[in-house]
C-alpha cells in the first residue's frame, strides 16, 4: 500500500515531459521508437506538448528548427538512437548554421552494451561523436541522477547567443527507471552577453563623426528592433540579411530590405560612410563571396567574440548581446544630439526601387504570382522558402515580410528542407495562438525529398499553403550547366508525380496553376482552407524567367567552355 507521505515515482521519460513544459515547450517532433518511448508515453499521458509524428527523423529535425525559429523559442525534437540520430544529421547542420535553438532529445541502447562494439540494435559507434560534429554541444546522460541536470545545462546551452542546436543522449534504460519527480523543474538563467562599456563609448565615437551610417542587420539582432528603430530615428540606414529579414519591417523607407547585394546597393554603399554589422556572420552568398565593397570602416556587435576580423577586416569590435549594445549605443549617440546626413535616407530609397525596379523585370510572368501572394498574405504570416531557383530569383528578398520571426529559409543550402520547415513552422503558430498563415515556397525538385511528411501535413491539419513551382527538373542546375558547361545539361530533368493525383491519395486539397489570370481564385481557395493546401505553379505552362538566374552571384565569373567535338 502506498504511504501518502512517499513522493509517488514516476519515470524518468515523465521528468523530460515535465520539464520541457516548464521551458514553454509546447510542442516537440519526432518519430516513436523502442529506444524512446518512455518520453513519448509521458508526451500523452501528461497532455501538455503536443507531439508531431514525422515521417522521418530529417523532416522531423527541419519542424523542430522552424517552429524555434518562427516562435523564437526551444525547439524540440526525438529521435531514437543510431539509424535514426543519424537521419537528423542533415537537418541538425542546417539549425547549426542558422543558430536555431533546437533540443535534439535521441534515445541510447542500454547502458551495460553501451560503447561495447555488440552491434547492439540501433547502436552506432561513437554516437556522440557525430552528434558533436552537427551540433553546438552535445551531452550524454550517464545516470537517472543526472537526467534533470544535464537537460537544464542542454536547454540553457541552445538558448544563450550565439544559439544553436544542442543533442542529448539518454539511454533506454534511463528513460524507463523510476525516480521522485523533482521538485524544481524550473530551466535555468539564460544571461546575455553584456557589452563593455568602454567599448560601446569608443564605438560611438567613431560613429558620431560618420555623417552617412548604415546598420547591416543579421539573424543575431532580430531581437533588437526597439533599439534598430532608435537608431533609425537618428538617420541611419538599414539593410538586413536573410536571417534578419523582418527586424525592420520591409516597407519601410529607410530600409534597404535583404536588397543587400544588387549592383545599385554596392554602388550606394560606397557613397556611405560608416557601416555598423550587427548580429551578422557576413556569410559568403549574401557578401559575394566576401568581395562584397562594404562601407568603411567596418565596426561590429556580436555576441560571438570570434566574430571579430571574421570574413571581414574589422575597424572596431563590441562583444555583446545585440539588443544591448544597440540600445547603450543608442543612449549614447542621443546625448550627443546625433543626426545623420538626411540625404541618406533619399539616396537608399532611390536604390532600393532601382534594385526591386530591376528584380521585377527580371520576374517575367512570376512578377505577377508575387503581387498575389503578397496581397493575400497581409500582414501577418509566415514564409518558408526552400532552395529553388524561384527562392534565389525572389523569395528572398521580394515578398515583404514585417516581423522578425515570420521568415524562415535553408541557410545551409540543402533542398527538400522547405516543406517540413513550413510544418513546424505552422505548427508553431497554431500551439501559440499567433494566427499566422504559413506560406510555403518549394522547387518540385527538392520537394520530393520529403514527401513522406505531406502525410504528416495532412494527419496534422497544419494551416499552411504550399507553393509549388514544377518545372519537372533542376532548373538552376539547368541555368548553371548553361552558363558554366557550354550548355551540356545532363541529369538535371526529373520525373515528377501527378500532384492532382497525389494529393487526392491523402486527401490533400491541390489545385495547379496553368495560366495567372486564375490564380487569385485558387490562392482564396488555398487560404479557405481549414489546413494544408498545396498550389501547383505549372511552370512549363506559364513560362520562364525574364533574366535567368544560374546559382550565387560573384563579383566574378568563371565560364568553362564547351569540349570541342
Amino acid at each position: 500500500m502506498h504511504n501518502p507521505s512517499t513522493p509517488a515515482q514516476v519515470t524518468a521519460g515523465a521528468v523530460v515531459a515535465a520539464f520541457l513544459e516548464q521551458c514553454g515547450v509546447k510542442a516537440a517532433f519526432g518519430v516513436i521508437s523502442i529506444h524512446n518511448m518512455p518520453i513519448l508515453d509521458a508526451f500523452a499521458q501528461r497532455g501538455a506538448v503536443r507531439f508531431i509524428s514525422a515521417r522521418g527523423e530529417a523532416g522531423a529535425g527541419n519542424m523542430a528548427d522552424a517552429y524555434a525559429r518562427s516562435t523564437a523559442s526551444l525547439g524540440v525534437c526525438v529521435t531514437s538512437t543510431g539509424p535514426a540520430a543519424g537521419n537528423i544529421a542533415g537537418s541538425m547542420v542546417e539549425a547549426l548554421t542558422a543558430g536555431a535553438p533546437v533540443l535534439h532529445i535521441t534515445g541510447q541502447i542500454e547502458t551495460p552494451y553501451l560503447d561495447k562494439g555488440m552491434s547492439y540494435i540501433h547502436e552506432a559507434p561513437d554516437q556522440l561523436a557525430m552528434l558533436k560534429a552537427v551540433s553546438k554541444a552535445a551531452f550524454r546522460v550517464r545516470s537517472v541522477d543526472n537526467v534533470l541536470g544535464t537537460l537544464k545545462r542542454a536547454v540553457q546551452v541552445a538558448l544563450t547567443a550565439p544559439t544553436g542546436p544542442v543533442s542529448v543522449e539518454i539511454p533506454i534504460d534511463i528513460q524507463s527507471a523510476l525516480v521522485a519527480m523533482p521538485a524544481d523543474l524550473s530551466p535555468l538563467p539564460i544571461e546575455a552577453a553584456l557589452p563593455s562599456k568602454a567599448g560601446l563609448d569608443a564605438l560611438a565615437a567613431y560613429l558620431a563623426a560618420a555623417r552617412r551610417p548604415m546598420l547591416w542587420i543579421g539573424g543575431g539582432a532580430r531581437h533588437a528592433r526597439h533599439a534598430i528603430q532608435r537608431l533609425q530615428k537618428l538617420g541611419f540606414g538599414v539593410v538586413t540579411t536573410t536571417q534578419g529579414r523582418g527586424t525592420v519591417p520591409e516597407d519601410d523607407p529607410g530600409s534597404l530590405g535583404a536588397y543587400n547585394i544588387q549592383k545599385p546597393v554596392e554602388a550606394f554603399y560606397q557613397r556611405c560612410d560608416a557601416m555598423l554589422v550587427v548580429g551578422s556572420r557576413l556569410r559568403g552568398n549574401e557578401t559575394l563571396k566576401y568581395e562584397l565593397k562594404l562601407p568603411r570602416p567596418l565596426y561590429r556587435i556580436d555576441a560571438d567574440a570570434a566574430a571579430e576580423g571574421r570574413c571581414y577586416a574589422t575597424d572596431a569590435f563590441v562583444c555583446g548581446d545585440a539588443a544591448l549594445a544597440l540600445e547603450g549605443l543608442a543612449d549614447r549617440l542621443e546625448a550627443m544630439h546625433y543626426k545623420a546626413d538626411p540625404a541618406l535616407l533619399t539616396d537608399l530609397r532611390a536604390a532600393h526601387d532601382e534594385a526591386v525596379a530591376t528584380l521585377r523585370d527580371g520576374l517575367g510572368p512570376y512578377a505577377e504570382l508575387v503581387r498575389q501572394i503578397q496581397s493575400v498574405a497581409g500582414r501577418s504570416f509566415n514564409w518558408v522558402r526552400d532552395v529553388t531557383v524561384s527562392n534565389s530569383t525572389w523569395g528572398n528578398r521580394e515578398l515583404r515580410i514585417f516581423e522578425p520571426s515570420a521568415g524562415v529559409h535553408a541557410t545551409g543550402g540543402g533542398i527538400g528542407q522547405g516543406m517540413p520547415m513550413a510544418i513546424g513552422a505552422a505548427i508553431g503558430a497554431a500551439v501559440t495562438g499567433s494566427g499566422r498563415k504559413t506560406f510555403c515556397l518549394a522547387g518540385d525538385g527538392g520537394f520530393i525529398l520529403n514527401l513522406g511528411e505531406l502525410a504528416c501535413m495532412v494527419q496534422e491539419e497544419a494551416p499552411m499553403v504550399i507553393v509549388l513551382m514544377n518545372d519537372k527538373s533542376y532548373g538552376v542546375i539547368k541555368n548553371i550547366q548553361d552558363a558554366q558547361y557550354g550548355g551540356r545539361r545532363c541529369y538535371a530533368d526529373l520525373h515528377t508525380p501527378d500532384y492532382a493525383l497525389l494529393c487526392k491519395s491523402i486527401a490533400l486539397p491541390h489545385a495547379r496553376v496553368s495560366r495567372l489570370e486564375d490564380l487569385r481564385g485558387q490562392l482564396d481557395e488555398a487560404l479557405a482552407a481549414r489546413g494544408p493546401f498545396l498550389l501547383e505553379i505549372d511552370m512549363l505552362s506559364v513560362g520562364g524567367f525574364k533574366s535567368t538566374f544560374a546559382g550565387p552571384p560573384t563579383n566574378t565569373v568563371t565560364q568553362i567552355p564547351a569540349l570541342a567535338k
